[in-house]
């Protein structure tokens, strides 16, 4: 480990020099820098990490039958499992999915699940993100340079290999294949996770292709390679729902396919995540997936969701309003760490102002208890301090719901701070999976 430290500043030069860099937006500027790599891995033991393997397998198999259901049967929301207008409020719903099935009736196959260990020893959900989750590559490039700088700390220490993720992506592409080759759609090397884009297409043996490198035709989807153009089987869009066909979404889109939709409809193409899926990674939905797990699947919940209120329910409100001062408010249609409020951080004008916004529009907020995660070792100035870390790992489900050995932690550099998103200025480390 003390190796591993010693070479922190040249991984983090190698990963300069591989563009391993996120994309910030502050003040209405997109600005970018590099993703700053702390050599200090977070370790999970092997029957921890199988429990967790376990919960969110459970929790990924749910949400698939749950989205289905939303576009299909709609029994959860005869059954008043799920109010109608938590559905059909939710900016992930998509009307022009209704009856849709994609390929094998998979719709989320790239989960990024947010996790923090309490204080307490138990894992707490905080987030499901479902649409385009970001984040596998950084650890897999950061244990790759790891291991070059110091191959006798892997000698030393027995750890789950976790260069297998470009295989398992590949493996859940080719499930959902309608037969041709497998793209990963970009939206250009300016989107905040290019790097990651390019990365995972060359881990995965997909191609990495933008706006101008695809086209449909009689209802397929083609890509331009010289003369003779390829037909795509399956493409892994990076792109958000609104904006992947101007013909069918935004028509101000200038980064989507004019048609993808026709020949996804069509059935002659898989897109991952499928279009729609975004109703279940909703703030608000969040609430719910534990009584979706006993729903749909009979079960009990393996893992926990965060202490959760709606506003929506008279009872919650009620509780929300008098306890604002220190729970976590959060706008449902925010992400990456935006819209996050501490309402312990407020002054009162200001709490009675959020109360008031809360109360004029219940289906926008949720309020969750502030739970004292663990804090992780980091390596800062030379010395040892600890921070706030999540962990986002990563489940992709084809013929089976299989969750990567590791994933991604992130951490907070503010040592005040409970906040650990890229996109809030937060570093990132590898996450070790034990063999015992």
């Amino acid at each position: 480990m003390n190796e591993l430290l010693n070479h922190g500043h040249e991984i983090n030069e190698q990963l300069a020099r591989y563009g391993v860099k996120f994309g910030i937006y502050k003040e209405g500027k997109f600005n970018e820098r590099l993703f700053p790599f702390d050599p200090i891995p977070r370790q999970i033991g092997q029957s921890e990490f199988q429990a967790l393997e376990r919960g969110l397998q459970q929790r990924v198999k749910a949400l698939n039958y749950f989205i289905y259901d939303i576009y299909h049967d709609k029994r959860i929301i005869r059954d008043k499992a799920v109010p109608e207008e938590f559905v059909y409020r939710s900016p992930g719903y998509l009307a022009q999915c209704e009856g849709v099935t994609p390929p094998k009736s998979v719709y989320s196959h790239i989960s990024g699940i947010d996790l923090v260990l309490g204080k307490d020893n138990a894992w707490y959900i905080l987030e499901d993100n479902l649409r385009i989750p970001s984040g596998a590559s950084y650890p897999l490039i950061a244990r790759t340079l790891c291991r070059r700088c110091s191959p006798n700390t892997f000698q030393r220490n027995r750890v789950v290999d976790n260069r297998g993720y470009g295989t398992l992506l590949k493996r859940t592409m080719e499930y959902v294949n309608t037969g041709g080759i497998n793209v990963i759609f970009t939206p250009g090397r300016y989107n905040a996770a290019y790097f990651e884009h390019s990365y995972l297409a060359e881990q995965s043996g997909a191609v990495l292709a933008e706006t101008g490198d695809l086209f449909v035709e009689n209802r397929c989807l083609y890509y331009r390679a010289g003369h003779d153009p390829v037909r795509v089987g399956a493409v892994y869009r990076r792109v958000s729902d609104e904006y992947i066909d101007p013909l069918f979404f935004e028509p101000s889109s200038l980064i989507g396919i004019p048609n993808l939709m026709d020949a996804y409809l069509a059935g002659n193409v898989a897109v991952m995540n499928a279009p729609g899926n975004g109703v279940a990674d909703d703030k608000g939905i969040y609430y719910f997936v534990p009584k979706m797990i006993s729903y749909y699947l009979g079960e009990t919940p393996l893992l926990k969701n965060a202490p959760t209120y709606l506003p929506y329910f008279s009872s919650d409100m009620a509780y929300v309003t008098a306890n604002i001062g220190r729970l976590v408010i959060k706008d449902v249609a925010e992400a990456g760490g935006y819209g996050v409020t501490f309402g312990e951080n407020l002054t009162q004008p200001q709490r009675e102002e959020l109360k008031a916004a809360i109360q004029d529009n219940p289906r926008r907020f949720i309020a969750q208890e502030v739970i004292d995660f663990q804090d992780l070792p980091i390596s800062e100035n030379g010395q040892v301090v600890e921070r706030k870390a999540d962990l986002r790992a990563f489940a992709l489900a084809g013929e089976d719901v299989t969750v990567w050995p590791g994933g991604l932690t992130r951490f907070s550099r503010n040592p005040d701070s409970f906040v650990v998103n890229s996109s809030q200025g937060g570093g990132f480390k590898d996450t070790w999976v034990l063999c015992q």
